[in-house]
């Protein structure tokens, strides 16, 4: 008879605990508004499309700032004239992608050549929770230098940034494809 009450109890001390189910992926929806591309507002000494929706900031010495203020984001681009030091600016360049190693996972760099045009340069891709997930540099080689990053304002997580990332990405090749020099 004991046994029999201790069993009882048993089964109804472990009966009481709640199932564990594992939770499923959670993911977000996030919407994004259509695309729409203007020319550059400023008189720079090269000009581009950017998305419609996005604020410019004008800064000295032919530096801009493209702010996406619903994602926290803004692509910070420098501009320096090329005076024979083409080479200093490259390596210069890739420098600051380079420091980004500690936090990447990985860097694919990307090519691009538009002879017609003059515009040559290369985007690179940093996954892993880098401060910077896009880089990128342009020049026509002989007079024009510029180089952009992405930066989002916020800790981060590349996981959840990831779809921001490729959104504003579009915009960034809208800029390499659009680019022409004054």
């Amino acid at each position: 008879m004991r046994n029999l009450f201790l069993l009882l109890f048993t089964l109804l001390f472990l009966s009481c605990n709640d199932v564990v189910l594992p939770k499923p992926k959670g993911y977000l929806s996030l919407t994004y508004p259509e695309k729409s591309y203007t020319t550059l507002p400023l008189n720079r000494p090269f000009s581009f499309d950017i998305l419609k929706n996005t604020t410019v900031i004008d800064e000295t010495n032919n530096w801009l700032k493209i702010k996406y203020p619903a994602l926290k984001a803004s692509i910070d681009i420098t501009y320096r004239p090329v005076n024979n030091n083409i080479k200093e600016l490259l390596t210069e360049a890739e420098k600051l992608v380079f420091k980004h190693t500690v936090k990447a996972e990985q860097i694919v760099p990307k090519d691009f050549v538009n002879a017609d045009k003059r515009v040559f340069g290369s985007l690179y891709e940093i996954t892993g929770n880098a401060a910077s997930h896009i880089q990128f540099h342009v020049t026509d080689s002989t007079k024009h230098f510029i180089k952009g990053s992405l930066y989002f304002y916020v800790k981060p997580n590349y996981d959840s940034i990831l779809p921001a990332v490729n959104y504003i990405k579009e915009d960034v090749l809208q800029l390499i494809e659009t680019l022409k020099w004054k």
